[in-house]
Parts: C-alpha cells; structure tokens; sequence
C-alpha cells in the first residue's frame, strides 16, 4: 500500500477568470527510479490539476486510472484536496486524509489568502503526512473518530476516461498541457505502451 501524492489545489473560476492553482503538494517517488521520478511527479501534478477542476463543490470521489486513484475532496469552490494512491490503499483512510488536509490548511490560511494565492508553497503538515500515511493501519487507528462521518458520505467511484468530457481523450489533454515538459509526455506515451508497473494516471 503506498500513498504517491498529496496536493491542495484552488480550482480555477470562469466567472473571475482565475486559474487552477495547486497551493501546496508533497510527494513519495521513492519506490520509482531516480530517472522516472521527475515526470512522475509532474504527472501527480498534472492529475491532481486535472481531477480537482472536475470536483464539485461538496463532492467526494475516487478516480480509477492504471490500477491507481486520486481521491478528492472539495469543500469549497477555492479548496479541493487530492490524495493519490495505489490500489490497495483503503479508500476510507484516504477520503479521511483529503478532509485532514483541508481542517488543517484552513486552520491556517483564510479565503483572503487561498483567492490571492500566486504559486505553490510548501506546508509542513503535507511532508508530515505523507510519511504517516504510508501506513494505513496506523493512520486509520488515528481517524477512527472520523469513521462514523466518512461511512455516512456519499463517494463516486469514476475512471479517469468518465470523468473527462465527452470527446475529450486523456491522450489529447497530456498532448495539449503546459504542465508537462515534452519529456514527461514523451515517459507517458512510452509507459502507456508498455502498460508497465509505473504510474500513468
């Protein structure tokens, strides 16, 4: 069980033409090799932008793409949380972790600051979390108070292919993103090909 990414991203706002910002994210690449690790967190990046503006307010769910998910959370149209996981992560501790990751930034930054936000900046408690749950287990003896509350929530499972539009392939938005470097699109096609073990997500 491994969690790959955590990510705190203001979604953009047509109506005040605000772009899609990740606040603060953190990484575990460990397990990828040290040539992989640089487009593979530029992915993590790319999918948590990607999954994050297509949350709605309120909603919780789980995007399934090459035996990996991101699980979101939205609780406002400025804040949406992302965790991005293996398969065998428990989808619970997860979701518990996308709520954490919202008390504790909004402890700390009101919406003055989210809405003026210009780029990533780093947030300890992001790099405390993702060591402490690579352990499920013993993060979930932590949240057992939340259990109650997480159960009652409605969660939408969905593949990366169904939460696009429809017509919009994931191929085409790779190709088309500002995002990625061409070296990072280029290990995509590559690991697509090859269907090898590495996240494509």
């Amino acid at each position: 069980m491994k969690a790959y990414h955590l990510a705190l991203v203001r979604p953009a706002d047509p109506a005040t033409q605000r772009t899609t910002q990740i606040l603060s994210s953190e990484s575990d690449v460990s397990s990828f090799s040290f040539f992989q690790r640089g487009s593979v967190e530029e992915f993590l990046e790319f999918f948590s932008v990607t999954v994050a503006e297509r949350t709605q307010v309120g909603q919780r769910q789980a995007v399934e793409e090459n035996d990996n998910f991101a699980y979101a959370y939205r609780s406002s149209p400025n804040l949406c949380a992302i965790v991005i996981t293996d398969r065998e992560y428990p989808s619970r501790v997860a979701l518990g972790l996308a709520a954490k990751m919202i008390d504790e930034y909004t402890k700390v930054h009101d919406d003055r600051f989210i809405d003026a936000a210009q780029g990533k900046a780093a947030f300890a408690v992001l790099k405390e979390f993702i060591g402490k749950y690579q352990d499920p287990k013993q993060a979930d003896s932590i949240m057992k108070l939340q259990q109650e509350l997480d159960e009652t929530k409605v969660v939408l499972h969905k593949t990366m292919e169904s939460l696009l539009e429809r017509g919009e392939k994931l191929d085409a938005l790779v190709d088309r993103s500002n995002q990625l470097s061409s070296q990072s699109k280029m290990f995509y096609k590559t690991a697509k090909k090859t269907n090898s073990c590495c996240i494509v997500m």
